[in-house]
């Protein structure tokens, strides 16, 4: 989709050196800085997919991360 925004000359400018920099293309960088931008200011969603993380992954007992956890929290001064 196409759009037209306006932004300061300023952040022009540094968006068309960041993307001469990393060679990618003025609407790759700005799509992919308003994706993370956007991904920043939903923190719903993130909630949303570590809960479905969890889901697949299950919440069974793990020895081997409770024996480490255990090993860095005898390590640890309180």
């Amino acid at each position: 989709m196409k759009t037209a925004v306006s932004i300061p000359d300023e952040v022009f400018e540094k968006a068309e050196r960041l993307a001469r920099r990393v060679r990618c293309s003025r609407s790759q960088l700005f799509s992919a800085a308003l994706s993370e931008y956007v991904a920043r200011h939903a923190p719903d969603e993130v909630t949303e997919a570590m809960n479905r993380v969890c889901e697949q992954v299950g919440n069974q007992p793990d020895a081997f991360v409770a024996a480490a956890g255990r090993r860095v929290l005898e390590k640890t001064e309180w």
